[in-house]
């Protein structure tokens, strides 16, 4: 974990952009919750969701990749999904089972992170399904804010297929995680 915190690691752009998405945050939930302006909330996902994709951009393509941007990427991207979550839980009762599975996954491939990287000093990056469920989740919670009197069938369908990704993935990543475990204890 020594190497986790070198400054030359943690002062890049990726990660700056990264901390800019954290700040985003309270924009996007005082603009759904309490402006009520939907589309300026949607317009700050975009905006958010376009840092990510340039962060990561520059990471691969200027070996800016470290493991510090390994841990605040996600933890950007999941403080954002639950805040959208939350923030939906006031039109959308049933969004509670959403939230439920969210914090369940969450929680146990943060477990198992912790484990891989306080073991084997090494943190692992994101998996193209993964990258699949944080597009499937933006894309349903952007559904459900830009079309608020969309029925609440239709919402529960969106909400479903979201969970049905979340849960998919992440027993993927527990598949993932737990090979990486077993294969580093086997040496």
């Amino acid at each position: 974990m020594k190497r986790f915190f070198k400054k030359n690691q943690i002062l890049t752009i990726p990660n700056l952009l990264s901390v800019v998405r954290l700040a985003l945050i309270p924009v996007i939930v005082w603009l759904y919750s309490y402006e009520k302006n939907y589309y300026a909330a949607i317009g700050v996902i975009l905006l958010s969701g376009a840092t990510d994709i340039i962060d990561g951009w520059i990471a691969r393509h200027f070996n800016m990749i470290s493991d510090f941007g390994k841990a605040l990427d996600p933890l950007a991207d999941k403080l954002t999904q639950a805040s959208l979550l939350i923030c939906l839980l006031s039109k959308y009762k049933a969004m509670w089972g959403l939230i439920i599975v969210f914090g369940i996954c969450e929680i146990a491939k943060l477990t198992l992170g912790i484990i891989i990287a306080k073991k084997h000093d090494e943190v692992n990056g994101a998996k193209w399904y993964g990258k699949a469920n944080t597009v499937i989740i933006y894309a349903t919670m952007m559904a459900l804010i830009l079309f608020p009197q969309m029925s609440d069938v239709l919402a529960s369908v969106l909400m479903l297929f979201c969970g049905a990704v979340m849960i998919a993935a992440h027993i993927l990543y527990f598949i993932s995680l737990g090979k990486i475990l077993y294969e580093r204890s086997r040496k």
